[in-house]
């Protein structure tokens, strides 16, 4: 598991169009790295496209979103299209979970990732961090509070 105040463990994947993204690139910006379960569930579908809906919260500090999912690249393609997302979406597929591993939110028995944010500042260093049951949402008043942490680094 990411703790608050530790270097970020860099990776590369690809996004929804195959396209290798490294999180270390971001470096000079903050990131909030959204790990969620499935697309096209009932669940993360509406959650995304909340997210997507409020850009504000986000923009308020310059920060790049990327959602991350054990889906492949094809369907995370075929997801981002249909909900047209402007945010990238990261494949953890192969080798399977692996990143989600690293930050500690792989559901190891279920292959999928869990419903975790991380927060980076712009440079790469944790500044905060949760978690939603899988069944439910993450609040837009939690990206909030963790976002104002970033005036303190």
């Amino acid at each position: 598991m990411t703790s608050v105040g530790s270097p970020a463990p860099d990776f590369t994947l690809p996004n929804q169009h195959g396209e290798a993204v490294t999180l270390s690139q971001f470096q000079g910006s903050p990131v909030v790295l959204i790990f969620f379960p499935f697309a096209f569930s009932p669940v993360c579908t509406s959650e995304l496209c909340y997210l997507q809906d409020h850009p504000e919260v986000f923009e308020k500090s310059n920060a790049k979103v990327l959602g991350i999912s054990t889906d492949s690249y094809f369907t995370l393609d075929a997801f981002a299209r249909q909900e047209s997302y402007d945010f990238e979406l990261l494949s953890d597929f192969w080798p399977h979970g692996e990143v989600s591993r690293r930050y500690g939110v792989l559901a190891e028995d279920g292959g999928y990732a869990n419903r975790h944010t991380v927060v980076l500042d712009s440079r790469g260093t944790v500044v905060d961090y949760f978690e939603s049951d899988v069944m439910e949402p993450r609040q837009l008043e939690r990206f909030e509070q963790a976002l104002a942490k970033l005036e303190q680094y």
